[in-house]
């Protein structure tokens, strides 16, 4: 028996703490899948794991009509702005990014896309994510707000660990 196929067995008679501990089991295994898809994704793309959320936010940006300045995406990523600077070359170097004019002020520059990027990462994204939609059909509307329920209550646990005094009482700077 694999740990996927433990993972599965039903529930009955089981306390919630077993309960639990297999469903944090289950999510272990997603997001180890997860990571390993984004490694392929990333060396098939041939950039970092930055360069790949700065590419997707600057595109969903564009969808939605927003313009992304490299301080958006310094706060988007939690990284200095000379870091973005850097990976703003990068992409630019490599045909994904082109830096232009702010509409409203001409002094500032935002980032787009290239089109070759937009084609490039739903070439790439657009089969895996139809698969992952594909999971959720046939999730009735009380089951699908259960789970994002429940992956809500999840993302607070562990932000919350951000908030925790360290070991020696101090609280951790947040930034």
């Amino acid at each position: 028996m694999t740990d996927e196929t433990d993972v599965r067995t039903y529930w009955y008679d089981q306390s919630d703490h077993e309960r639990g501990v297999q469903v944090l089991q289950a999510m272990r295994l997603y997001r180890s899948a997860e990571a390993a898809m984004r490694r392929r994704t990333r060396e098939s793309m041939q950039m970092g794991e930055n360069d790949l959320l700065a590419l997707r936010y600057v595109i969903n940006a564009r969808q939605r009509g927003t313009s992304v300045t490299p301080t958006d995406l310094s706060h988007y990523l939690g990284v200095k702005t000379s870091s973005v600077t850097a990976m703003i070359d990068r992409l630019e170097g490599a045909g994904h990014l082109r830096r232009v004019p702010s509409p409203s002020d001409r002094r500032r520059l935002t980032v787009e896309p290239t089109d070759h990027a937009d084609r490039t990462v739903r070439k790439t994204l657009g089969e895996m994510h139809e698969r992952m939609l594909g999971a959720t059909d046939g999730l009735d509307a009380d089951a699908a707000l259960s789970i994002v329920e429940f992956l809500d209550r999840m993302r607070e646990a562990v932000d919350a660990i951000d908030a925790m005094p360290a070991p020696d009482g101090s609280t951790p700077e947040l930034g």
